[in-house]
């Protein structure tokens, strides 16, 4: 199976943003050593402070389930609960 790469868009609610960012920081460590993780970058856009997006990349979307079942996974969502207005995540295949 192919490499998977994730995208995942969280936009937090205005007066969340330093809660969702650190909730968002601390997931990193854990998750660059989990199997199969490739790459796990966090961005935050320059001009939407409240925009955070992960860039990620797997060796199989088996594996990123896997990371998806993960209790620091949990207890993130624990944490932000009402502090994300949204979230988007797109499984994506490189083409070239």
């Amino acid at each position: 199976m192919s490499k998977l790469t994730i995208v995942a868009n969280i936009h937090a609610k205005a007066d969340k943003i330093d809660l969702v960012k650190a909730a968002l920081l601390k997931l990193i460590p854990i998750t660059c050593n989990e199997a199969g993780c490739l790459q796990y970058d966090l961005h935050q856009d320059n001009g939407n402070p409240a925009h955070f997006t992960f860039y990620e990349n797997w060796e199989s979307r088996e594996l990123w389930q896997t990371h998806m079942s993960a209790p620091h996974l949990a207890a993130y969502m624990e944490a932000t609960e009402g502090a994300v207005e949204l979230f988007t995540l797109n499984e994506m295949t490189v083409i070239n």
